[in-house]
């Protein structure tokens, strides 16, 4: 549980330090809540996307599982908690989805026939002092 709490700090940091960020000075016309850019390397938005990936891989009727290959954009937004919007390509893995694999140790496939890639925009709403994520949008083609 230990794990879960560090992961819950990481949010909470995470938090403040975007709500520290992006605090708009008062002559400012950027509204409280308006979205913001974020580093596509943020370890937020890569939690964010994977949620994503989770959402989707648990709609599709594919075989194997998918996982983020390349985060493109991401905005956040202040909205009691975090919502991420993230443009997202996701790959076809070797892992089978019966298998119930951990992603990070899924391989992407290698085989020509096999292999397919998706974008996708992904919302991901995350509410740490809950710790809860949701995924209201996954739209991948």
């Amino acid at each position: 549980s230990s794990h879960r709490f560090r992961h819950l700090m990481c949010f909470a940091l995470m938090f403040c330090v975007v709500s520290a960020t992006y605090v708009p000075p008062p002559h400012s016309t950027m509204k409280p809540g308006f979205p913001v850019p974020m580093n596509t390397d943020n370890p937020g938005v890569r939690k964010a996307a994977r949620f994503g990936v989770y959402r989707y891989n648990n709609s599709s009727n594919d075989l194997f599982l998918f996982k983020e290959s390349q985060i493109n954009k991401a905005m956040v937004q202040i909205v009691r908690g975090l919502k991420y919007m993230l443009h997202v390509e996701i790959g076809r893995t070797m892992c089978e989805k019966r298998e119930h694999s951990s992603l990070d140790s899924c391989h992407f496939q290698r085989k020509k026939n096999l292999q397919r890639m998706l974008r996708c925009y992904f919302e991901v709403w995350i509410t740490p002092w809950l710790r809860k994520a949701y995924v209201p949008v996954a739209l991948c083609h």
